[in-house]
């Protein structure tokens, strides 16, 4: 490992919005949506960054050396690659603790979004600043980084309690105290990592080859595109070629729950917009636009889904709108 590494640069990805001396804004933005990280330097050589993105996918130029990132997803989902191994899927409450070269290249967010924060060191650096300001302090960031990376992959931690918990208390920081709130616990995460086992925790989660996970995607396309229509599975394995085991199993893996579940979420979300959207538009011709010919059937559905009927929905909007209308 050396020792004189350079601060990360984060221009050839992303453009600037702001920068004041406690954080730094970028985004990046294509045809599927819109990132924005915010950066909050700690020490010399560590930073907090927020992640917040509502976009399917996007590409990373990203290129560092000597680095140890950990990535936690408390929202949506997001692919982590591991080359000839395949994809995994972080969710919520998930880490990943990775040397960074799987950060370079087209990052996928099979459900739109993703919401987490990144702590990353600058391992050279980071331990000198950590060294001058906890001297106490006996994490070594270079046996870090070989314990959780020398396997070449990403090392995916599925909620694990102790590490999530000290996520967790990250996402609501007063701003009088935030960056020594940071250092806390920046220094704590170290300390929790030093002291895991790996080995009980080793591959928790099952990767998927990527032509596997290219086919579950042709899959969503194909349902999504045309909610109105029912597959079965049966049609959906003989159409793409991939076993119905194997079907279900990648599906849930990449999107999260089962593939009935998912549509009918996703169904009855699309239902909802429309019922927001258009006042006047019948709730009838809104079940058949998502594949439900039976009311019934429809508003059972929908109230499973969304917590209440159609109707019911529809008026929640109306009596908003006439109660901001009387002021």
């Amino acid at each position: 490992m050396q020792e004189n590494d350079k601060p990360i640069d984060l221009e050839n990805i992303v453009s600037e919005l702001s920068k004041i001396e406690s954080c730094r804004v970028m985004r990046v933005a294509n045809e599927t949506g819109e990132g924005i990280m915010t950066i909050y330097p700690v020490f010399e050589g560590v930073y907090i960054i927020y992640d917040s993105f509502r976009m399917r996918e996007c590409e990373s130029s990203f290129h560092a050396q000597n680095i140890l990132c950990i990535d936690h997803c408390r929202e949506g989902r997001i692919e982590t690659s591991a080359g000839k191994k395949g994809s995994c899927f972080l969710s919520e409450g998930d880490v990943r603790i990775d040397d960074g070269s799987h950060n370079n290249g087209r990052s996928f967010f099979p459900l739109d979004r993703y919401y987490g924060l990144t702590i990353g060191f600058e391992i050279g650096r980071a331990q000198k600043s950590i060294a001058a300001a906890m001297p106490a302090l006996s994490v070594d960031l270079n046996s870090l980084a070989k314990k959780f990376c020398e396997r070449g992959t990403p090392f995916v931690l599925a909620k694990e309690p102790g590490i999530s918990h000290i996520f967790s208390e990250l996402y609501a920081v007063p701003e009088k105290i935030r960056i020594s709130y940071f250092r806390i616990k920046a220094l704590e995460l170290l300390l929790c990592l030093d002291a895991l086992e790996t080995a009980p925790l080793a591959d928790d989660i099952p990767y998927f080859p990527s032509l596997q996970v290219g086919k579950i995607r042709a899959v969503h396309k194909l349902m999504t595109s045309s909610p109105e229509k029912f597959y079965t599975i049966d049609e959906l394995s003989e159409r793409f070629g991939i076993s119905s085991a194997q079907l279900k199993k990648c599906f849930s893996g990449v999107y999260g729950s089962p593939i009935y579940s998912y549509m009918k979420s996703y169904r009855m979300n699309l239902a909802a917009e429309a019922l927001k959207r258009d006042r006047s538009r019948k709730i009838g011709d809104i079940a058949l636009s998502v594949g439900y010919e039976n009311a019934g059937k429809f508003s059972a559905a929908f109230r499973s889904v969304m917590g209440r009927t159609p109707l019911e929905y529809r008026n929640s909007f109306r009596e908003t709108e006439e109660k901001h209308n009387e002021k």
